[in-house]
């Protein structure tokens, strides 16, 4: 589902480069993919034992590092890509969303891209999420929330069908 489906539509135009940060793998799904479309890959998770659980899975391919996505530890300037999967909505406050995206601009490099997908409120969302976070992003408002962070160049749009969101922005 994630090789043939969310990955190629999230990404579709998306140049990762040499260096990529995905925050918030959560069990790894679109990191295995990941691992194949760029030559180095950082994973930055909040949760220790999935952390853990990352490091022996896929450490021998890809640096795993627990750490919290709004307070990465990581050099500014340093990568040409950063991107999140359906990890946005369990961020608990608009705030925090703003952190990360704050985060991901800090540590991209000129001309580097902040990429990603994360869901929208329907019933089998709310259904799939029931006793967990759910803190959506409006599409309307992400545009300005993007540019307010730094970046420029935002597009964000919805799935025709799933009604995911995708957005792609850059650092000048």
């Amino acid at each position: 589902m994630v090789e043939e489906h969310v990955l190629p539509w999230a990404l579709e135009g998306v140049r990762l480069g040499d260096e990529t940060v995905e925050i918030g793998p959560g069990y790894g799904a679109n990191l295995r993919a990941l691992v194949e479309l760029t030559p180095r890959l950082t994973a930055v998770e909040i949760d220790a034992e999935t952390a853990r659980l990352l490091e022996r899975r896929w450490g021998h391919r890809a640096r795993i590092l627990h750490a919290d996505g709004a307070a990465m530890p990581l050099p500014d300037a340093s990568y040409s890509s950063v991107v999140c999967f359906t990890m946005l909505h369990h961020v608990p406050t608009d705030a925090l969303q703003d952190r990360i995206f704050a985060e991901a601009f800090r540590v991209l490099r000129p001309g580097g891209v902040f990429a990603g997908s994360d869901g929208q409120p329907s019933l089998a969302f709310r259904v799939l999420h029931l006793r967990d976070t759910r803190n959506t992003v409006d599409p309307a408002g992400f545009p300005d929330r993007l540019k307010a962070a730094g970046f420029s160049d935002v597009a964000v749009d919805l799935h025709p069908r799933s009604g995911a969101l995708r957005f792609r922005a850059h650092k000048v």
